[in-house]
């Protein structure tokens, strides 16, 4: 019996740049969320941002808001003089569930440290630092951070950012199309390391439990596929990529996550990859009374 049923863009890109696999729209205007924060972290480290490792992954995260992860903001804060107070994030508590409970026992309530966008908050404080610019109002449009983060997405994307929204953190969010994130993302995973890009890609390969946390999404692809890249995003996106240029978006038309391990991995089988793991990471169970009764199928890369 089908009981749901998800509807939305998905493109793949092989090695070369070439679509290999189309559903819906791929050139669709759509809010790509969180997972533009790649794309604004090499943003960042073209205007002077100074992070690498764990940290400059960090930059790119929507953390779960484990110990580690708010130790992780508190050194980036640290080191440019900075208290939790600078940041200008919506408050939240932490997204894994322990840590939201250990928080909340230490007598921690919504603060803008836990909520998951702060990495990348921290990352556009030292960055204003970096270059003597105002950090009271970074979150404005009009501010010089983000004129330079918007172009940074415009020319990784190859797309205008004809709309500039509100993300849940309350950052600008610029508009893209599913193919131009996935152009974007596959320079990030493909450049030299020594490039922002390579630095970018290098920073979330190594460091991928920093971009999540235990149990999401993005660490369980990363965990079966040796070398992907991979970022999740509010309202049901992704974007993987891997060393060799070839890449997967995906957008979930009413929003949710529970299709989006198993059209990921679909659509990494169609671009052929065959790592063990992948069948595995891509199983989305239903669950009654706490087993599986049903799965989560995807329609595309021939199952």
């Amino acid at each position: 019996m089908v009981e749901s049923v998800h509807h939305g863009h998905v493109v793949a890109l092989d090695a070369a740049g070439e679509v290999v696999l189309s559903v819906g729209d791929p050139e669709v205007t759509f809010f790509a969320r969180s997972t533009l924060k790649p794309l604004q972290a090499v943003g960042m480290l073209r205007a002077g941002l100074r992070l690498d490792g764990e940290l400059l992954a960090l930059s790119a995260a929507s953390h779960s808001g484990e110990p580690a992860h708010l130790d992780g903001v508190r050194r980036m804060l640290n080191a440019g003089g900075l208290g939790a107070a600078a940041l200008l994030n919506t408050p939240d508590l932490p997204l894994d569930a322990d840590a939201a409970f250990g928080w909340r026992s230490r007598g921690g309530g919504a603060e803008p440290l836990a909520q998951n966008c702060s990495g990348k908050h921290a990352a556009m404080l030292l960055t204003c630092l970096a270059n003597g610019w105002d950090t009271q109002d970074y979150l404005s449009p009009a501010h010089p951070l983000q004129v330079a983060l918007r172009e940074a997405v415009e020319e990784l994307t190859g797309v205008a950012s004809v709309h500039t929204g509100v993300d849940g953190c309350g950052a600008p969010l610029f508009s893209t199309t599913p193919l131009g994130l996935a152009r974007a993302v596959a320079r990030i995973a493909a450049a030299a390391p020594d490039t922002e890009e390579g630095r970018v890609g290098v920073a979330m390969r190594e460091h991928p439990w920093w971009v999540s946390g235990t149990g999401r999404d993005a660490l369980v692809l990363t965990a079966a596929v040796p070398g992907l890249l991979a970022k999740d995003g509010a309202e049901g996106v992704f974007a993987a990529a891997l060393p060799d240029g070839r890449a997967v978006v995906a957008k979930v038309l009413d929003g949710s996550k529970r299709p989006l391990r198993a059209i990921v991995a679909a659509a990494l089988r169609t671009l052929g990859v065959a790592a063990p793991d992948l069948e595995a990471a891509g199983r989305t169970e239903v669950l009654g009374h706490g087993r599986a009764v049903g799965t989560v199928e995807p329609l595309i890369g021939g199952r």
